[in-house]
């Protein structure tokens, strides 16, 4: 089981991610939603195409644009589709 931690708090928890670049990709629906809030924060990757990001939201502490995530992948990175990675001091165990 694969968990992502930050402020005491687990994040995501699964068994079904995708490694990408290091980064573990959750299932959206394995990441818990109240712990996420909508960011206006975009990047884009040669490769992978076009992120979106949330920021975090534990016990009033924030972690602005911790989160991000593919709607619509480039043709390689169609495994990330639609999944949940995290960075900015969120660990992730297991």
């Amino acid at each position: 089981m694969v968990k992502a931690v930050w402020n005491g708090k687990v994040i995501a928890e699964s068994e079904d991610t995708v490694v990408v670049e290091g980064n573990h990709y959750f299932p959206r629906e394995a990441v818990n939603p109240v712990y996420l809030k909508d960011s206006d924060m975009h990047s884009r990757c040669p490769w992978k195409g076009q992120a979106g990001y949330y920021s975090l939201d534990v016990d009033g502490k924030v972690n602005e644009d911790a989160a991000w995530y593919y709607s619509e992948p480039k043709k390689r990175a169609q495994p990330i589709k639609d999944r949940i990675a995290f960075w900015r001091g969120v660990t992730i165990e297991g």
